[in-house]
């Protein structure tokens, strides 16, 4: 089953996108209160209370010498085994950061625009709205780190952050529907391929530009080096905004070396621009390095790989 994790910003609307989501998908909304109806019933009122007060309380035994937390992380594990649902906060986006079918989403909002929502919500003045948001941030963040040793703000947690001073609470649910379905179908079909028996080329045998490079490799693999194919590309120009315009990506790296290599099996004109890329990452990037392969050598090795019975390289395109 399927699980999307909401965590938010007080006044960034969380909660409304997290209401509307479920609503949308027909999956059941779990929140903190239903979180300990569902799953902790026979919990003291004097636990509870110390759940509300202090983060550091979930770290503390339970029940069979399990901890508050262990038994959370377990409880919702076995639930989304049967059910699909939208979590709201607890640090659900790091119980199911592991999780192929689980989407993590960020509310946010800025500062201005959070104080006059919860001043409007609470009725208060704009001195205390603005201690209120201060308080729960700092309650949101320390839980996290206090429970999880993460940081909630770090939006390399999140497939998604949405910021609610630009979006609506429809134009965030839309988005994140979008997202994941994307997700929903990528997860798919690379656990349809990998049963059929595809290579996954990100951890196997990668997929070669053309006949040389796969050549080369098998010449590598013959004397035993071991190599990775195009792991680094190395930018050299930028534009004005600091966009990259022209950058290098060497076809192989030599581990055991540490050197890059580059074929070069093409008429002059290319290597000439080939040279001209390698001499501005050598400027850019000193200690690195990479040598280029010419095509004499390459010719060498591949008569060297033919007296093994391997085929002909055979014409090679431009790269």
């Amino acid at each position: 089953m399927s699980i999307i994790t909401i965590s938010r910003q007080m006044g960034s609307l969380g909660d409304e996108v997290a209401r509307a989501l479920s609503s949308k998908l027909g999956w059941d909304l779990i929140t903190r209160d239903l979180l300990m109806e569902r799953f902790f019933p026979d919990i003291r009122p004097d636990q509870r209370t110390r759940l509300g007060e202090s983060a550091k309380f979930y770290l503390s035994e339970y029940k069979d010498g399990k901890t508050f937390k262990d038994t959370l992380s377990e409880s919702l594990l076995s639930m989304s085994k049967e059910t699909s649902a939208v979590l709201l906060g607890f640090g659900s986006q790091l119980l199911f950061s592991g999780s192929e079918s689980a989407v993590h989403v960020r509310i946010v909002a800025s500062d201005e625009v959070r104080l006059s929502r919860v001043q409007k919500q609470f009725h208060l003045s704009e001195t205390a709205a603005s201690e209120l948001l201060a308080s729960t941030d700092r309650k949101h963040k320390r839980f996290v780190s206090h429970v999880f040793g993460e940081d909630s703000t770090d939006v390399s947690l999140y497939h998604l952050v949405l910021n609610t001073s630009f979006m609506s609470v429809d134009e965030c649910v839309a988005a994140i529907l979008a997202a994941f379905r994307e997700h929903e179908l990528r997860v798919r079909i690379s656990s349809e391929t990998k049963s059929e028996g595809a290579i996954d080329h990100q951890t196997d045998r990668p997929v070669f530009k053309n006949a040389s490079e796969a050549e080369f490799a098998k010449i590598l693999d013959m004397y035993h080096i071991d190599w990775k194919y195009e792991p680094k590309t190395f930018p050299v120009e930028w534009d004005s905004e600091g966009n990259v315009t022209l950058a290098f990506s060497p076809d192989f790296y030599l581990t055991r070396f540490d050197t890059y290599l580059e074929l070069t099996t093409m008429n002059q004109k290319y290597v000439t621009k080939k040279n001209r890329k390698l001499k501005k990452v050598k400027e850019l990037y000193p200690g690195i390095s990479i040598k280029i392969v010419y095509k004499k050598d390459f010719l060498e090795l591949a008569e060297r790989l033919k007296a093994f019975g391997s085929p002909d390289p055979g014409n090679e395109q431009e790269k």
